[in-house]
């Protein structure tokens, strides 16, 4: 087991039942598992992802690997875990090699110390499976929002860590980095069993072509949970959207025939 919630309640701010975003949910999710997050704007899926992750206080329980989140120091937390949030991010104008960087933090000890040769051959990679290469030396700021993704994207990988938590990851990237990083991704969960990757999704259909596990929302609350034919019935998904899913994905297709 790597996570488990139960009667997990969560929000922004410090007593999350005040004004809970996250209503009593309980879920688990296996070692190895790669997780989709599915649900309409709103339904509490960031702020699910951001539980996990340490970034909000919650009440209820939510244990990663057999302790509860809230108990870990930060440090220790993201040994574990890496998070890739929204662009909406505030970040500082360093270099892009810089910013990747700076996933070596807990292996360096210290946020300016000296990166070693395994840290260097790390952010190497991360730049290269990333498209990075030639603009390694181009200030961050000076980007377009889908490099700019693909930066932040880059910097969680070099982070090398078993859990990914990754939130709507193909945000503002084109169709060619998109099918890029959905190949990376799968390679990812392959290189280790002990590889757990969880993401908001808003696309289903590249939510299906890489998770095994769906947690599908609404409101807050869990509709559907398990595998692909356990959690995206027709049912489920009209459910969570307040539309008819796959129908809309057959005219898609249709369409495009």
């Amino acid at each position: 087991m790597i996570l488990k919630s139960k009667n997990l309640v969560c929000g922004y701010g410090k007593k999350p039942s005040v004004n809970p975003v996250i209503k009593n949910i309980e879920f688990e999710i296996e070692e190895g598992s790669r997780v989709a997050i599915l649900g309409a704007n709103g339904c509490g899926k960031t702020t699910l992802l951001r539980a996990i992750g340490g970034i909000l206080p919650y009440e209820g329980s939510l244990q990663l690997d057999g302790k509860e989140v809230r108990d870990y120091k930060r440090r220790d937390i993201a040994g574990r875990l890496a998070v890739m949030t929204q662009l909406s991010q505030i970040y500082f104008s360093y270099t892009v090699e810089e910013t990747v960087m700076f996933g070596r933090y807990l292996h360096t000890n210290h946020i300016f110390g000296n990166p070693d040769a395994r840290d260097k051959e790390v952010v190497e990679r991360c730049l290269r499976r990333n498209g990075l290469l030639d603009i390694r030396n181009r200030q961050i700021d000076e980007l377009s929002g889908g490099q700019k993704q693909r930066v932040f994207l880059a910097r969680t990988m070099a982070q090398e860590t078993p859990l990914l938590l990754l939130d709507e990851p193909t945000n503002h990237l084109d169709l060619r980095y998109q099918a890029e990083l959905m190949e990376y991704l799968k390679d990812w969960c392959r290189e280790s069993k002990k590889h757990t990757l969880i993401g908001v999704f808003h696309d289903i259909s590249m939510a299906r072509s890489i998770c095994n596990h769906f947690i599908v929302m609404k409101e807050g609350a869990i509709v559907a949970t398990g595998s692909q034919e356990e959690a995206m019935s027709r049912e489920h998904l009209q459910m969570a959207y307040d539309m008819d899913v796959e129908r809309y994905m057959q005219k898609q297709l249709s369409f495009w025939n």
